[in-house]
């Protein structure tokens, strides 16, 4: 029984499979993205997700097989990777396992493990790909200074766009009154109090306005479609650099795929579709395979060694998917 943990900004999934490749159990916690709360907040969390899917499954902790955990911001804070590392020791006893950043979990259920790129575009944006035994990740700069196309970087362009609008310097679009209906404000400037000290800047619940560009944009609002267009633009930058830095030559085909809630945007995966297929290379977009958290199980059966077979996988509904 191998065991995927798929960690981020807003929900932690979990997932057992079996050797067969039969989904056994799912579970899910809230996010365990923790430079905002602290390192403190990833134990507990992992602690309930492993006990209810095991209790689902009708298991014990101990007889799981192997254990992938998908953790937002491994590798990014050099300090906080062996406290991360040792941590699932202190409930999973003796039972294998490894921790890496959670683009692999997307990049391992996109592509199925196969050699190619994922671009990961939730609350924030990331990328993983490998190529012959190369790995190279881009992105995942932190909503302060990166995060391109991604749930936050979309939220902060349509609520720049809202205050412009607001005050005049530029026109008003069907946009800002959605930004209004959803912040709940009659007056503009209270949205400053409601994202600033209200919600202290939280990272989750400011992505979540990503939602308003989206509703907008679908009902034609033209300033919401080019913010979609835009994120759609730098999301596919990502995979450029990808195709350059595995050593893919310029006539080779790159599989790409691609994980996370922003592409969920008609609009975004026009414009990334649209930016690939006037990129440096041949790129094959691919429909993602599993879901990222099912992809984290398969990765530990890889890790143990085993190779299960994806087919049965791909073919069963998921919390995930059905959310």
């Amino acid at each position: 029984m191998f065991l995927g943990v798929d960690g981020g900004g807003t929900k932690t999934a979990f997932c057992l499979i079996d050797a067969r490749g039969r989904l056994v159990a799912e579970a899910r916690t809230t996010g365990i993205y923790y430079l905002q709360q602290g390192i403190d907040i990833v134990e507990p969390l992992l602690r309930q997700g492993i006990a209810e899917v095991c209790a689902t499954a009708g298991i014990d902790v101990a007889d799981l097989s192997y254990a992938f955990f998908g953790i937002p911001c491994y590798g990014e804070i050099s300090a906080d990777v062996p406290v991360l590392d040792a941590l699932p020791r202190r409930f999973l006893g003796e039972v294998g396992y490894a921790c890496g950043n959670d683009m692999i979990c997307g990049w391992a259920a996109s592509l199925g493990g196969a050699d190619g790129i994922n671009v990961v575009a939730g609350t924030g944006s990331i990328a993983y790909g490998e190529h012959r035994g190369r790995h190279w990740r881009a992105g995942g700069w932190s909503e302060l200074f990166g995060d391109e196309g991604s749930g936050y970087w979309v939220a902060i362009q349509g609520l720049g766009a809202f205050s412009r609008m607001s005050d005049g310097r530029q026109p008003p679009s069907a946009l800002a009154d959605e930004m209004r209906r959803t912040l709940g404000v009659t007056t503009d400037l209270d949205a400053i109090d409601i994202v600033m000290n209200r919600w202290h800047g939280d990272r989750g619940r400011i992505a979540n306005l990503s939602r308003v560009v989206t509703r907008a944009a679908e009902a034609g609002d033209p300033t919401a479609a080019v913010i979609l267009g835009r994120a759609g633009r730098e999301l596919a930058l990502h995979v450029e650099a990808g195709a350059a830095a595995l050593g893919f030559e310029p006539d080779q085909t790159v599989p790409v795929s691609y994980s996370g809630g922003m592409f969920g945007s008609a609009h975004l995966l026009g414009s990334f579709r649209e930016a690939l297929q006037h990129g440096s290379h041949g790129y094959e977009l691919r429909e993602p395979l599993l879901p990222p958290h099912v992809g984290a199980a398969v990765y530990a059966a890889r890790l143990a060694g085993h190779s299960v077979p994806l087919d049965r996988l791909s073919a069963v509904p998921t919390l995930e998917g059905l959310s």
